[in-house]
């Protein structure tokens, strides 16, 4: 089955889209919205490449390795971000980023 090929990368991305989605939506409530504008903007971009990663690994894209490059660098500049901040969701939103970041790594055999 196509899936259970790439079901490990799947989960984390589908994971780590989820926290960037958390972090965005937790950040908007935050009192001082300017400081956390790159940490939004960045949760937003993962968010969107974690889904697309997930979906195209899900049809058996002959661009994994590529989609999943993409994805690890989309992952670091988010937790890179996210971990400038106190914020308990961006601490969160950081480790599952750093944690689908290197699962991704392994598409390429870097990990």
């Amino acid at each position: 089955m196509i899936q259970e090929k790439y079901r490990e990368y799947i989960d984390a991305c589908l994971q780590c889209m989820n926290a960037c989605n958390y972090c965005y939506v937790s950040s908007l409530k935050e009192y001082e919205l300017a400081m956390l504008r790159d940490c939004i903007r960045l949760n937003r971009e993962c968010a969107d490449i974690c889904a697309f990663t997930a979906e195209a690994l899900s049809r058996n894209t002959p661009f994994a390795k590529e989609i999943c490059q993409l994805c690890v660098k989309a992952c670091e500049a988010c937790a890179e971000e996210c971990e400038k901040h106190e914020h308990e969701h961006c601490k969160d939103c950081a480790a599952m980023c750093r944690q689908c970041a290197e699962i991704c790594r392994k598409m390429n055999g870097a990990a």
